[in-house]
C-alpha cells in the first residue's frame, strides 16, 4: 500500500470541519504542513509503515479505517496513518457510558479531520451488561466498527503496554499458551501496527503535534482489572525486576504466537486425517500428541458452532478420547434457542449433536 500520488509526506490540516456524525474534509479546506520529524513521530510512522509492508494491500487506491477514541494511542496512529497510507476513514465509537460522551466523540472526529482523514464518523452504540461492562463495551465496539468499515481493514491503537497487560490477564486465567499469545498484529479485518510502540511514545507524538488527547476516566478507574494491572501490578513488577517487564511480556507473546501458528497448522492436518464426515475418529486422535489433539478438537468444535469455549470444556471433551470411562456427553456453548451442543463418544467416533436444554426440560 503506497502513498497516494500527489500527497505531501507528513501533512495535516489545521481545521476540523463541521460537526456531525458523518463528515468529510473538503479539498483545500485545511492548510497543509509537514509533521515534525521528532523521535516519537518517526517511531510511530515507522511502525505503521512496517505493518503496511507486512500486511497491507498493494492496490494503489487502497484506504484504511482507524478506530479513533480520541486518546493518545489512536490519535497517534491516525496521524501516522494519514501520511503513510492513501486515505484514512476515522471511525469514532461513542459507548454512551459517561455524561458528555457525545461531545468527546465529536471532538475526536474533528481532530481526525484536522489530521487529514478523508472522513470521520461517530458511531453511537448500546452497551449491554452480559459479562460485565468491559466485555459488553468491547463487543458493541467491534460490532459497530465491523459494520461501518465498508470493506476496509480497521487499524487499532493497541500498544506494547496493552499487549503486556493482555498477556498478564491471560496468564492469570490459566487457559494455556493460547491465552498468553496476546493480540495479533493482523487478524482480518483488524490491524494493530503499534504493538512494538510504548504508550509514552504516542503521548509524546501528540505533544509534538500540539494535539490534546482525551483521557478517558475509565482508564484510571480501579474497579476495572486491566486498570489495576496498568497502575499497580506492572509498575510493581518493573520496580522489583529492574525494568523491561512490559517489553519481555510482549516479546514472550510474539514468540508464543509464532510457535502457536506452527502447532495450529499441524493440528489442521490432524483434523483432516481424523475427520469422518462430521465426526472424528477416536483412534486417530488418541495416538496424536496432546498439544495437537486438543487444538484439533478445539478447531472442530468451533467449526461446528461451539461458542465461548473454556479450558474446562476442552479438557472434558479431550477425556472422551483419552480417559473414556463410559461418561456421558459434554455440553458446550452454542446450538440454538432451547437446545445446546453436546459432544459425545459413539462407536469409536467423537460426535457433536444438538441436545435439549436442561432448563427447558424442567
Amino acid at each position: 500500500m503506497g502513498r497516494a500520488p500527489g500527497t505531501t509526506p507528513g501533512r495535516f490540516g489545521s481545521e476540523a470541519g463541521s460537526t456531525g456524525s458523518a463528515r468529510s474534509s473538503a479539498p483545500g479546506a485545511a492548510s497543509a504542513r509537514r509533521l515534525p520529524e521528532t523521535a516519537a513521530v518517526l517511531a510511530v510512522r515507522r511502525a505503521v509503515r512496517d505493518w503496511l509492508t507486512r500486511f497491507g494491500s498493494s492496490e494503489t487506491e487502497q484506504a484504511v479505517a482507524v478506530a479513533l477514541s480520541g486518546g493518545a494511542d489512536s490519535l497517534a496512529l491516525t496521524a501516522a496513518a494519514v501520511v503513510e497510507t492513501n486515505a484514512v476513514d476515522a471511525l469514532v465509537v461513542d459507548h454512551r457510558l459517561q455524561p458528555g460522551s457525545g461531545a468527546v466523540a465529536a471532538e475526536a472526529a474533528a481532530q481526525a479531520l484536522a489530521l487529514g482523514c478523508r472522513s470521520a464518523r461517530v458511531l453511537a452504540v448500546e452497551v449491554g451488561t452480559e459479562g460485565g461492562v468491559e466485555a459488553a463495551a468491547r463487543r458493541a465496539r467491534y460490532a459497530a466498527l465491523d459494520a461501518a468499515r465498508n470493506g476496509l481493514p480497521v487499524l487499532l491503537g493497541h500498544t506494547l503496554d496493552d499487549q503486556a497487560e493482555t498477556v498478564l490477564l491471560g496468564l492469570a486465567r490459566g487457559s494455556g499458551g493460547r491465552s498468553i499469545q496476546g493480540m495479533a498484529a493482523c487478524a482480518e479485518p483488524w490491524g494493530r501496527p503499534l504493538l512494538e510502540v510504548r504508550r509514552e511514545t504516542t503521548r509524546q507524538l501528540c505533544a509534538d503535534l500540539g494535539v490534546t488527547p482525551h483521557d478517558d476516566p475509565h482508564n484510571v478507574a480501579p474497579e476495572f482489572t486491566r486498570v489495576r494491572l496498568r497502575t499497580e501490578v506492572l509498575p510493581l513488577l518493573e520496580q522489583i525486576l529492574g525494568g523491561g517487564v512490559a517489553l519481555a511480556l510482549a516479546r514472550t507473546a510474539e514468540q508464543l504466537r509464532e510457535d502457536g501458528a506452527v502447532l495450529d497448522a499441524l493440528a489442521a492436518e490432524l483434523l483432516h486425517t481424523a475427520s469422518d464426515g462430521q465426526a472424528l475418529v477416536i483412534e486417530t486422535l488418541a495416538t496424536a500428541p496432546a498439544a495437537l489433539r486438543k487444538r484439533a478438537i478445539r478447531a472442530w468444535l468451533l467449526a461446528n458452532g461451539a461458542k465461548a469455549l473454556t479450558n474446562k470444556h476442552l479438557q472434558a471433551v479431550d477425556e472422551l478420547v483419552t480417559a473414556w470411562r463410559g461418561q456421558g456427553g459434554v455440553a458446550v456453548g452454542g446450538g440454538r434457542p432451547g437446545s445446546r451442543l453436546v459432544a459425545g463418544r459413539e462407536h469409536g467416533r467423537l460426535t457433536l449433536r444438538l441436545g435439549e436444554d436442561e432448563h427447558r426440560r424442567r
